[in-house]
């Protein structure tokens, strides 16, 4: 067992949110938190800022914003993180870290992005800076077009998987329309999701518009706590393991369809938690794209490589499945706004082990886990939860 427990948390709606710049994301999430697991800010002894930014938000330097909240969080040690899109499970590390150490017996985690306040060919921009710019800069259609080109390999070694990316954005879709964080809140299909249209236009062959997750602002923080703290809370999500593996930022370096960094992680961490696979209730992992999440079914060793589409079209990652698999809709209908991605998938597993879930309820949610990615698999971080109390 990891030391440090969630034992608050908070989320926004994901989506266009042109009411609210990042301060004010900020702010909302550090209180909502807080209020959450009925704690001042007196009480917290660190604070994370999850925050890619990178030319996405004219607000740089935003540890200080949460500040804003409360000011009894002046003078506190603030530091803002980022990790690509692994930024607000990095921070999540950070906290954890820091109340191993010692060094706190309470902290606030606040991830936050603000996507919406430039053009989208712009933000395509920024994204792509999270390749290798030095031979990956250029690809055509942006991050969208990396992930495109990853599915053009995979599907030369092992056929082509249309059918089943289709069949992972519907599940999705369908899993979001009981998220009331969700952007996203319509049972699409697989039909729809599986034909190029006006509506579902080609993005990045074979990728099409519900292959992609979308463009988002939203915040969502957790407060950690000791064990020795622990009594004084009303509940309390406990880490069995958090591992983190990074691989080599050039895709010409490795193999971009094994995903191999996040077997890596995965491995650390199931062994760390005396546990296999089969012992989980639900999994939340990265879909930035639905190959994504396909790779991801086969590097979490669900299958064997290359046979990932049997998960999903034989229902084995649907929510009555023998492994639900993001049950919150993922990133695809929830959303990604970069700094707050992971931080929710945390608050989404948290609720699950909690019960109070709600129509995203896994019946019986013991364990779960989180996998969260920066990049082309590169920043991977791997979480195994479950309710301490």
């Amino acid at each position: 067992m990891i030391a440090g427990s969630m034992v608050g948390w908070w989320h926004s709606p994901f989506g266009k949110l042109p009411d609210q710049d990042l301060e004010q994301l900020i702010v909302s999430a550090a209180r909502g938190a807080l209020a959450n697991a009925q704690i001042d800010a007196v009480d917290v002894d660190e604070v994370f800022v999850a925050n890619f930014n990178g030319g996405l938000c004219s607000q740089e330097f935003p540890a200080s914003l949460v500040l804003q909240a409360d000011d009894a969080f002046r003078f506190r040690p603030v530091t803002r993180v980022e990790n690509a899109c692994a930024t607000g499970s990095a921070a999540i590390r950070q906290g954890l870290a820091a109340i191993g150490s010692g060094r706190a017996r309470i902290v606030l985690v606040v991830g936050a992005e603000k996507m919406t306040e430039i053009p989208r060919s712009a933000v395509n921009d920024v994204l792509l800076r999270g390749s290798y710019t030095a031979s990956e800069r250029n690809v055509a259609g942006g991050f969208a077009g990396v992930f495109g080109a990853i599915a053009r390999q995979y599907f030369e070694r092992h056929g082509d998987q249309r059918v089943a990316l289709a069949t992972i954005a519907a599940k999705n879709h369908r899993n979001g329309v009981h998220n009331p964080f969700a952007q996203f809140r319509k049972d699409l299909g697989v039909e729809f999701c599986g034909t190029t249209s006006s509506q579902n236009p080609m993005i990045a062959d074979p990728l099409r518009r519900t292959d992609c997750s979308p463009i988002a602002d939203g915040a969502a923080a957790v407060v950690l706590a000791t064990d020795d703290a622990l009594p004084g809370f009303q509940k309390a999500i406990g880490f069995r393991a958090f591992e983190h593996a990074n691989d080599f930022l050039p895709m010409a370096r490795r193999d971009p369809t094994l995903f191999e960094g996040g077997q890596v992680a995965w491995r650390r961490a199931l062994e760390r938690a005396g546990i296999t696979l089969e012992d989980l209730s639900f999994v939340e992992t990265h879909d930035c794209f639905t190959i994504a999440e396909l790779i991801e079914y086969e590097m979490i060793g669900l299958t064997e490589h290359g046979q990932g589409a049997r998960a999903v079209l034989e229902g084995w990652t649907q929510r009555e499945g023998r492994l639900p698999v993001n049950v919150s809709g993922g990133l695809k209908a929830k959303g990604h706004p970069i700094g707050a991605t992971g931080v929710s998938m945390h608050v989404m597993a948290a609720m699950q082990l909690h019960g109070s879930a709600g129509d995203m309820q896994v019946p019986d949610a013991k364990l779960g886990a989180v996998f969260n990615m920066g990049g082309t698999a590169v920043a991977n971080y791997v979480s195994v939860l479950e309710a301490r109390r």
